[in-house]
């Protein structure tokens, strides 16, 4: 066989191969997408029943209610069309996780309309101050920080 030919049939199998991986890798993650929706969203167009997706907004205040097991937490995702939708997750809360902030919930939806979280990533706003300065003002802050980095030099 000439070396043209024999490139030729290179070309052709490294590209067969090329197509391969592609159809291979999309199948495997095909599962793995999971899409974002808002509540109003949710209301308007459901996922299918059990389909892994995103449900974000804020916890609606005085919603959050622990289970007597004590470890299942319920509450309510609203958007800002006063849609609301109930979330049931059942670990431990995120730290910043509390009434009236922003949550992002990864799970799926029950039969029953109920969003059963698997995941939950609470998200702070750009007033976010650590537990540890709170109540601080800016110059005792400061000094705080300035303290902490003596001894390191």
């Amino acid at each position: 066989m000439k070396a043209k030919h024999q490139r030729l049939v290179l070309v052709v199998l490294a590209l067969a191969a090329l197509i391969g991986a592609a159809l291979l890798a999309s199948y495997a993650l095909r599962n793995q997408a999971s899409y974002f929706y808002l509540p109003e969203q949710m209301e308007a167009d459901p996922p299918e029943v059990g389909q892994a997706v995103r449900l974000g907004g804020m916890v609606a205040p005085n919603s959050l209610q622990t289970l007597t097991d004590g470890i299942t937490v319920t509450f309510t995702v609203t958007g800002r069309e006063n849609s609301a939708i109930p979330v049931r997750y059942a670990g431990i809360l995120p730290d910043l996780f509390v009434e009236g902030s922003g949550v992002v919930a990864e799970g799926r939806l029950a039969a029953d309309g109920t969003f059963v979280a698997d995941n939950l990533l609470a998200k702070h706003d750009e007033n976010y101050v650590p537990r540890e300065l709170e109540g601080m003002s800016e110059h005792q802050a400061a000094e705080m920080a300035e303290d902490t980095t003596v001894g390191l030099e």
